[in-house]
């Protein structure tokens, strides 16, 4: 499949300045299980690189509930407030119900956008080991599947990229949508879009993120709010608790005010204060320096 003519290079403007925007088709050749070439078909990268960047990079899951893309609040933005940071920020816009596409198209496209950037490192400046991935709400979902079903990489493959591990190094967890089919902590509106409504027992089992956590399982940040009632903070919970059985460093702050959604969350006092958590945490951990 050809590449559109609409991925170029795009200016954007970010929360307090403007920077570059480079956007890119996923898969060059089509992503597996495309089911046309139209825009829908096509899932991208936008990169968004760092001034003075300090080495490490990011990959975005905007949410959605797996059904559309929050790539403003939940994309832009958090590309730009990472740039702050000397952070490079890289958005995925990934395949979803709204696009016509269930599992496993989105972790097809998560695990490729992560081998996609290890491939680049030296290219865009940073580290292959200080690649992390962050999502919010189904997207925090798509993040944490990358962080639990990752692929080691096939050395037989053909294409250098897909030799590459998939494993972020890193996981950032905003109010995501973790435990599948549970009563009161399951989002079943993402848990259907993503599996479809007669998805069977053992299926939603395997998409359980906190259920797929091992002692390989990277380092989390997680955080939500106690107001949440469209996410409950269980869903956060229940994968620290895995974490700490399995022994993964992670860490976990549930902030008293905020509705589902909030993103940087700017106005709201407590919950505004995540992001300088996150990075004191990723520099408590040495990923930034």
């Amino acid at each position: 499949m050809k590449t559109p003519a609409t991925f170029m290079l795009i200016s954007v403007l970010s929360l307090t300045t403007s920077f570059a925007m480079t956007r890119e088709p996923l898969w060059k050749e089509g992503a597996p299980g495309a089911k046309g070439s139209e825009p829908k078909d096509i899932p991208t990268l936008d990169f968004y690189p760092a001034e003075n960047g300090n080495g490490v990079a990011v990959v975005i899951c905007p949410g959605g509930g797996y059904g559309g893309l929050a790539s403003g609040h939940e994309g832009k933005q958090i590309a730009a407030w990472l740039n702050e940071n000397k952070v490079m920020g890289i958005v995925l816009e990934y395949r979803h119900s709204g696009r016509g596409y269930r599992n496993p198209a989105p972790m097809q496209d998560v695990q490729r956008a992560i081998q996609t950037v290890r491939a680049r490192a030296a290219e865009f400046g940073i580290a292959s080991n200080k690649i992390g991935v962050l999502g919010f709400s189904a997207g925090g979902h798509l993040a944490g599947t990358a962080a639990t079903k990752f692929t080691a990489g096939d050395s037989n493959a053909t294409d250098p990229i897909a030799k590459l591990s998939s494993r972020p190094d890193f996981a950032i967890l905003c109010y995501a949508v973790l435990s599948f089919g549970q009563k009161g902590v399951t989002h079943f509106g993402s848990q259907h879009n993503l599996l479809g409504a007669d998805a069977s027992e053992e299926l939603i089992k395997s998409f359980s993120i906190p259920e797929q956590v091992t002692r390989d399982t990277p380092p989390t940040f997680l955080w939500h709010t106690d107001e949440d009632t469209g996410v409950p903070p269980e869903n956060s919970i229940n994968y620290y608790n895995a974490c700490r059985k399995y022994k993964v460093p992670a860490e976990l702050h549930i902030f008293a005010k905020g509705h589902h959604g909030v993103g940087l969350g700017l106005s709201i006092e407590g919950t505004k204060n995540w992001s300088t958590n996150c990075i004191s945490w990723l520099k408590a951990m040495k990923f930034i320096p």
